[in-house]
C-alpha cells in the first residue's frame, strides 16, 4: 500500500490534468472511427503514445495469423485498413506486477444525424456530461488509460512494472483486434479494461453470436398474390420462433449462479432486415441479421444447433419453406461468455482503490453485454478486470459520459496502478 501522502498526490494529479483529459477525449471523439475507418484515430493514438515516450507498435490485423485461434470470429468484411496500436511504457528494473490497459477505438454506426441533438462526431460538453458517438463507449475510458499514466508522471513517479496500453479495433463486432494482440505475444499479470460500466466490476459477461437468415419466396404479380410465397411475411414466422428460443434460454437462468437473479439476461435482437425488389411484386427474398447472447459456459456449437433447429421447426409450418428451408450464415461475433476467476489479488487492489476514491464498496455485476475481457481471461490466462465510468445511451442517440464519474474512475485507476505495479520516484 502506497504512503497516504503519495496517494493524495496521485489523486490531486488527476484533478490537475482533468481539463486536459476532457479535451483529449473530445479530440478523439471527433474521429468518426466506424468499422473500417479507424486508421486516422489510431494514428492519433500512436502520436499520443509516442509523445509520452512509449514504445509504439502499430500493426495491421492479419487474419491468417489468428483464424485458427480459439475465440476467432468469422470475418465477412475487409481488414485492409484494420490497425491496432499498442504503446508500452517499460520500467527500469521492474519490481511490481505488469499490466495491460485495453480499450477499443471502434464505434457503432451513429444512425440518422437528425435524431441527435447535435452532430454525433462534434463533442458537446454540457454540465457534467460529454456527448458524442463513442464518448462513453469507450473513448473516455481509452483516454483515461493515458491520463492515468500522465497523472502518475505529473506527481513525480513512474510505474515499477511494464504497462502496455492497447487501442484495438473490432471490439464492437468480433473482438478480433484484441485476439490479434494476444497472438502478437502481449502478456501481463493483469488486464484492466475501462468500459463504461457505472464504476462497477464485471464478474461475468455473456457471449454473443451473430447470424444472418435468408428466406426465399415465389414472386408473382400482386394481383394474384395468393399464388406466390411472400418471403418477408414468412420471415416474421421465423423471427417469432427465434423469440420463443430467447424465452426458453432466459428460463434457463435459474441454473446460472451469476445470472439467476438478472431479470432478462438473454437478448435476441433482429438488428437489420431487407427484402423484396418491387412494391407490386410478391417478394422472392428476405434477409435479416440477428444478435443473440449466450451464458458463460454455454457451448457456441450447441447454441448454433438450437438456432438452426428452431428455424427448421418454424419452416415446417410455412408451406413454401417446408421444402425450401431458410439458410443460416454466421457472420461476425462468435464470442464465449466469461466469468472472472482466479483474480483475488487484482480485484482486491481495484476494490481498495475504488473504495478510497468513491467512499463505497466496489459493486460487481453480471453484464448482459460482452467485452474483450474474454480473450485475456479464457485464452491468455490473464485476469481481466472490466471497470469504467458511468455512461448513457451507448449505441443510441445522444450518447454521453458522466465527467464526475470519469474523474473518479481515473483516480481509482491511478491508485490501482500504484498498488498493482508499484511506483518508483522519478
Amino acid at each position: 500500500m502506497t504512503d497516504p501522502a503519495i496517494r493524495s498526490a496521485l489523486t490531486r494529479a488527476v484533478d490537475d490534468g482533468f481539463e486536459a483529459q476532457i479535451a483529449l477525449t473530445q479530440d478523439l471523439v471527433r474521429f468518426p472511427s466506424l468499422r473500417g475507418k479507424e486508421a486516422t484515430a489510431q494514428d492519433f493514438m500512436a502520436r499520443q503514445m509516442q509523445a509520452r515516450g512509449m514504445d509504439v507498435d502499430r500493426f495491421k490485423i492479419d487474419l491468417d495469423r489468428i483464424r485458427h485461434l480459439p475465440g476467432f470470429s468469422p470475418a465477412h468484411i475487409s481488414y485492409d485498413n484494420a490497425w491496432n496500436v499498442v504503446g508500452t511504457a517499460r520500467a527500469e528494473n521492474p519490481t511490481g506486477k505488469s499490466l495491460i490497459l485495453n480499450g477499443h477505438i471502434d464505434v457503432v454506426p451513429e444512425g440518422p444525424a437528425e435524431m441527435w441533438t447535435t452532430p454525433p462526431f462534434e463533442p458537446r460538453r454540457e454540465g457534467d456530461w460529454l456527448y458524442g458517438r463513442g464518448a462513453g463507449d469507450m473513448k473516455a475510458g481509452l483516454v483515461a488509460c493515458l491520463s492515468a499514466l500522465d497523472a502518475i508522471d505529473r506527481a513525480g513517479f513512474a510505474p515499477a512494472a511494464d504497462i502496455c496500453v492497447q487501442s484495438v479495433v473490432e471490439e464492437e463486432c468480433t473482438g478480433n483486434g484484441a485476439l490479434a494482440c494476444l497472438e502478437r505475444g502481449y502478456r501481463a499479470d493483469a488486464v484492466l479494461i475501462p468500459e463504461p460500466l457505472h464504476h462497477c466490476l464485471i464478474r461475468a459477461q455473456i457471449g454473443v453470436i451473430w447470424f444472418k437468415v435468408r428466406v426465399q419466396g415465389i414472386p408473382v404479380h400482386v394481383a394474384v398474390a395468393g399464388d406466390g410465397a411472400n418471403a418477408i411475411m414468412a420471415s416474421f414466422e421465423v423471427i417469432k420462433a427465434l423469440k420463443g428460443l430467447e424465452a426458453d434460454w432466459n428460463a434457463r437462468k435459474v441454473d446460472d449462479p451469476d445470472y439467476k437473479d438478472v431479470p432478462h439476461p438473454i437478448n435476441l435482437n433482429v438488428g437489420k432486415i431487407e427484402g423484396g425488389d418491387w412494391a407490386s411484386s410478391v417478394p422472392a427474398w428476405c434477409e435479416f441479421d440477428v444478435r443473440v447472447s449466450i451464458y458463460p459456459g454455454q457451448s457456441i456449437q450447441d447454441a448454433k444447433a438450437e438456432i438452426e433447429a428452431t428455424i427448421a421447426r418454424a419452416s415446417r409450418d410455412v408451406p413454401f419453406l417446408a421444402n425450401n428451408p431458410p439458410s443460416v450464415t454466421y457472420n461476425g461475433f462468435e464470442a464465449e461468455g466469461y466469468r472472472l476467476t482466479n483474480a483475488e489479488a487484482p480485484v482486491a487492489a481495484l476494490s481498495g482503490a475504488h473504495e478510497e476514491v468513491f467512499g463505497a464498496s466496489l459493486d460487481t455485476v453480471a453484464s448482459t453485454a460482452t467485452t474483450d475481457a474474454r480473450f485475456f481471461g479464457l485464452y491468455g490466462n490473464m485476469p481481466a478486470l472490466v471497470y469504467g465510468p458511468r455512461a448513457e445511451m451507448a449505441h443510441g442517440f445522444d450518447e454521453r459520459v458522466d465527467l464526475v464519474s470519469l474523474r473518479k474512475v481515473t483516480q481509482a485507476m491511478v491508485l490501482f496502478i500504484a498498488d498493482w505495479c508499484g511506483l518508483r520516484q522519478k
